[in-house]
């Protein structure tokens, strides 16, 4: 059986992911990334408003092997199950509108940690190449 050319369980999002791996300065990619909706895992600690409530998103943050704190964000369920099975909560978010109103502090965004091209971001480049109007 022959592989198909184009896999259309594969999110625009986890393609520009893809692209991104190659050529960093993908501008298209970019702006793909941006105007997609990922998967933020709600907190087991999220209080019902928090995870019901459209104009709150509580962010999950981890620890990294250094100690930073990142939060992971996920571009399918079955990203977002292979790094964290055990999280049976998620927000759909536009990444840009979450980028728009990123902390100004050191809170490092990943996405698809557990991918063949996870992309990880400073603080500082969440708000800059993500975040759209």
């Amino acid at each position: 059986m022959d592989t198909p050319a184009y896999d259309n369980t594969v999110t625009p999002a986890r393609r520009a992911l893809d692209a991104l791996a190659e050529n960093t300065e993908d501008t298209t990619a970019l702006a793909t990334l941006a105007s997609s909706e990922v998967l933020v895992p709600v907190p087991d600690d999220a209080g019902q408003e928090e995870a019901g409530d459209a104009s709150i998103v509580a962010l999950p943050v981890l620890e990294q092997t250094d100690g930073a704190p990142v939060v992971p964000v996920f571009t399918s369920e079955p990203e977002m199950a292979e790094l964290l099975p055990y999280v049976s909560r998620y927000r759909l978010v536009p990444l840009g509108a979450l980028a728009a109103q990123w902390p100004a502090d050191d809170l490092s965004l990943t996405i698809d940690a557990s991918s063949a091209h996870p992309l990880t971001l400073t603080s500082e480049g969440v708000r800059t190449l993500l975040a759209r109007p």
